[in-house]
């Protein structure tokens, strides 16, 4: 085993790439995702069993599979998503898989390592909280009749569609459980990265666990926040890099960070954002992160030459 103890925080496709970057410089990744989905096939199987979303897990899990025949094959596998208008249509395999494994053995922890092992992946995934959580949200012009007037609005799959602004979230219920094994990766990391991805349903819902922020504030590992390639966009429409920083010390006061890594197309205001990231306690770091082909994504390589260089 080698390389450094890495925790990252998140969930989608933004948690997807950085733990694909992740995997190719050290065999220690933890990722610890985001359990609010309420929307497709996650919302479905949650509604119906009562167990925490799978679909941000089985994305994570199948960016750790290794690079080879068997993992490639059970990453298209976990991905696969069924069509036709039938019960299965829209749900993934590996969506399928998770939950049933949580069936048969009451402990969705030791569900997700036995998936792990079979897929051969490259580091351990867990969930931030041990209950299925929704996002609350105060969103300035969520009904844009009415542009000027603040809705609290419920559901991760509302709050990721607006067309408002965001103002605060909340996680419901309130003060959840978190995952016991999430709390100890944090406590022994040598890196614990936030980022990128959708900020208020994927990121910041991290901090909002009470026993998993302090040990993000107490860990004694290097805290990194990724910035997104577009954040003026979605559900995060109309801010900038300086809004993004502002709300994670809204939310996570006494939450401080080593380095802010950004790709420098997506810093508007540099002298804004290095202050930002100042008042954090971060350096500001640019680097070439983004993919050269496919707008607002980050390309999996060069973000773990920045992991590398940055771990040193």
């Amino acid at each position: 085993m080698t390389g450094r103890r890495v925790v990252a925080l998140g969930g989608g496709h933004g948690l997807a790439v950085s733990l694909a970057a992740l995997k190719l410089i050290t065999d220690h990744v933890t990722a610890v995702v985001t359990v609010a989905d309420d929307g497709g096939s996650s919302g479905r199987l949650r509604a119906e069993f009562d167990v925490l979303p799978p679909g941000d897990l089985r994305m994570a899990l199948a960016a750790l599979c290794e690079d080879s025949t068997w993992g490639l094959t059970w990453a298209s596998v976990m991905q696969h998503r069924f069509g036709g208008e039938g019960p299965l249509s829209g749900h993934a395999l590996g969506n399928l898989l998770i939950v049933a494994l949580w069936d048969l053995l009451e402990d969705p922890v030791e569900g997700l390592d036995l998936v792990g092992t079979l897929l051969h992946a490259r580091g351990r995934v867990l969930p931030m909280a041990n209950e299925p959580l929704r996002i609350e949200a105060d969103i300035l012009g969520h009904d844009p009749a009415y542009p000027d007037v603040t809705f609290t609005v419920r559901g991760q799959h509302v709050v990721a569609a607006t067309t408002g602004r965001v103002d605060a979230i909340r996680l419901r219920p309130p003060n959840p459980l978190s995952c016991p094994d999430s709390v100890a990766a944090v406590r022994d990391a040598e890196w614990v990265i936030l980022g990128p991805g959708s900020w208020f349903t994927s990121v910041l819902p991290h901090v909002l666990v009470p026993e998993l922020r302090e040990a993000l504030v107490t860990t004694s590992a290097k805290r990194l926040l990724n910035l997104n390639l577009d954040h003026g966009r979605g559900e995060t429409r109309g801010f900038r890099a300086v809004d993004l920083l502002a709300s994670l010390s809204k939310h996570a006061p006494g939450l401080t960070l080593d380095v802010v890594l950004a790709d420098p197309s997506s810093v508007d205001d540099v002298p804004a954002v290095l202050g930002a990231a100042a008042d954090l306690g971060a350096e500001l770091v640019t680097m070439p992160v983004a993919a050269m082909r496919h707008s607002g994504k980050h390309d999996a390589l060069r973000l773990a030459a920045a992991y590398r260089d940055l771990f040193g």
